[in-house]
């Protein structure tokens, strides 16, 4: 994802919206989906705010089954296929999103453990109705977490390309 982070992340209305529809029909278990905007890397310094434009919908496939309300992995075919897609419009793949059904919107040490950094995750609270950004990138052997603030895209940001256009 080249040398740059953000400060800050932009979503788009309708971004959000399939990604709230995403995390509720999951519900009780987790959801997941991918997060899908502009190539970081093609960013120029100055620009510290990076956009969520369109959102991937995926499966909770982790296993054992039983687990799902309290663990979650993405399939990764969907993920190729969300790089592809992303590709032919010019866009990346630069991050995840994942619902905590019972507990807050925090990275767990299972999440962490699992992430590739450098990435964006959000992650949706059931317990707290929220939703938090994070930053995640490698810290001495492990990955560290660092809060990223969100906000809604202006609709003059938003990019076509969404999932249904």
């Amino acid at each position: 994802m080249g040398g740059s982070w953000p400060e800050q992340l932009r979503i788009d209305r309708r971004a959000l919206t399939v990604l709230e529809a995403i995390m509720r029909a999951a519900h009780p278990r987790e959801g997941c989906a991918l997060l899908i905007g502009p190539d970081p890397s093609g960013l120029g310094r100055s620009e510290c705010c990076w956009l969520v434009c369109a959102v991937w919908p995926c499966l909770n496939v982790w296993e054992p089954e039983q687990e799902r309300h309290r663990r979650f992995a993405l399939d990764p075919r969907e993920h190729l296929l969300a790089q592809k897609w992303a590709r032919s419009r010019g866009l990346s793949v630069i991050g995840a999103a994942h619902s905590h059904p019972a507990s807050a919107a925090v990275p767990s040490a299972l999440d962490l453990e699992l992430a590739v950094p450098p990435t964006v995750l959000l992650i949706a609270s059931g317990l707290h109705h929220e939703l938090r950004g994070w930053w995640l990138t490698e810290a001495g052997g492990g990955t560290e977490a660092q809060s990223l603030p969100l906000c809604l895209a202006s609709d003059r940001e938003a990019r076509p390309g969404g999932l249904g256009d």
